[in-house]
């Protein structure tokens, strides 16, 4: 079908009448097993693997890790694991 054939015309759709907006129910609760969990809700963490915390930096090496984009955190964290592979756990 033509894409300029597939638009919706607002007239097209039937105007929801009291009754009718009685009867809607939430998708978690019509269709559960479609909808496992609430939108823009996160599933559970299956193990804790990072903490937050707040961390004091020079500006020079701040400006470094974020001129390298999106991932800056984790690419700071890499280099600290590298710098102290021997010494943390397998």
């Amino acid at each position: 079908m033509a894409k300029d054939k597939m638009k919706l015309d607002a007239d097209d759709a039937p105007e929801l009448t009291g009754e009718m907006m009685a009867k809607l129910r939430p998708a978690t609760e019509a269709l559960p097993d479609v909808v496992k969990r609430a939108r823009g809700q996160r599933g559970p963490q299956k193990a804790t693997t990072k903490e937050r915390v707040t961390i004091r930096l020079d500006l020079d090496v701040l400006a470094l890790y974020r001129e390298g984009g999106a991932g800056w955190q984790t690419r700071l964290n890499d280099d600290l694991r590298d710098l102290h592979k021997e010494e943390l756990p397998q």
